[in-house]
């Protein structure tokens, strides 16, 4: 998938609004992928985003969280971090699917299936850039953004 044109998504989102790949012709679009609102490792990578969302929309970037949860739970979660993006929820699984992200896991001890933590960058031309599997959250958004400023 990497360097080709990654096919159009819609998601519903916060905000009230539909998040749809096409409209963000022209931007540098990250989406992070992550497994559960409100759980730790989920929070810790979403306050990074926030603390860096004016470097990232000073390099006319784009950014979007995306896991299985509601809308509700999205919306509580970005309130209450304050996040500064959108979140899309995915429960059809469709777009996880669309870039690989679902996996068996270990989680308690348990075999599980959930989302990978993962992230990719699409160019202005929605070309995807840049992807990144199995994210281990610290320094991680850092790198994202020394990345975008790159391309």
């Amino acid at each position: 998938m990497l360097d080709k044109k990654v096919p159009d998504f819609s998601l519903p989102a916060t905000g009230g609004a539909s998040f749809n790949l096409a409209d963000q012709a022209g931007k540098t679009v990250v989406l992070y992928f992550y497994p559960k609102d409100s759980t730790p490792g989920c929070t810790t990578q979403g306050q990074n985003f926030r603390d860096l969302h004016d470097q990232f929309a000073a390099a006319n970037a784009v950014v979007l969280g995306i896991s299985r949860d509601s809308l509700k739970s999205h919306e509580n979660f970005k309130t209450k971090q304050g996040f500064p993006f959108e979140l899309g929820s995915d429960a059809d699984e469709a777009v996880c699917t669309q870039f690989g992200v679902m996996k068996q896991k270990m989680m308690y001890g348990k075999q599980c299936r959930g989302i990978e933590r993962s992230t990719f960058v699409i160019d202005g031309k929605g070309v995807l850039r840049r992807e990144w599997r199995g994210v281990k959250v610290p320094g991680h958004v850092q790198e994202v953004l020394d990345f975008i400023k790159t391309i």
